[in-house]
């Protein structure tokens, strides 16, 4: 049976940082379901049609492409908003990463998936693995990586489950409080247990 490690964490705790190690170190493919989704919301793809004839044309870049900063500013203040868009993308992206695990022949492999619980995707996955960090450091970098407003930030990280809820619901908890180097050790630790 292969071994399917769903990565998971809250924005902005080192999900990247662990799963370009695990490619990296351990030559294993990575799904990922961040590009699934931009995928899905493509310029011209029947999944942004139907979120611009929800929000107008105000939603599109120039190019026709999507407007993700105004996407943000709406559904990260409108939880209703939040769950209609992720109605929409989830499913996509769940068929996306189903696809991609009968596809590789690899014994083991890693799907990224930032809403693992919230998408209700856990099923698609052998085993959890929640990289945590302090709810200081995951704001600080939040707002550092995406130069966001201290407000905006929490609204995207409030928009999540709680760190801690999904550490309980965790085979392994990667604690990403001390720095990259011992975060990588966890790593090591975690894929030969």
């Amino acid at each position: 049976m292969k071994r399917v490690i769903g990565l998971t964490g809250g924005i902005a705790t080192g999900k990247t940082t662990v799963a370009d190690y695990l490619a990296d170190a351990y030559n294993l493919p990575i799904l990922d379901a961040d590009i699934y989704a931009r995928e899905a919301v493509a310029a011209n793809s029947p999944l942004l049609q139907q979120i611009t004839k929800r929000y107008g044309e105000k939603i599109l870049l120039g190019d026709g492409s999507l407007n993700r900063e105004q996407l943000g500013e709406i559904i990260f203040n409108d939880q209703q908003e939040r769950l209609w868009v992720d109605n929409l993308i989830h499913p996509y992206v769940g068929d996306r990463i189903f696809a991609g695990i009968k596809e590789t022949s690899a014994e083991t492999l890693i799907a990224v998936v930032p809403l693992l619980f919230e998408a209700k995707m856990t099923d698609l996955v052998t085993e959890i693995w929640v990289v945590t960090c302090s709810p200081k450091q995951q704001l600080n970098r939040l707002i550092e990586r995406n130069k966001l407003t201290p407000e905006q930030a929490q609204a995207r990280i409030s928009s999540q489950m709680a760190l801690a809820e999904k550490a309980k619901k965790a085979d392994i908890v990667l604690n990403n409080n001390s720095g990259v180097e011992e975060l990588l050790q966890q790593v090591d630790v975690a894929i030969f247990r």
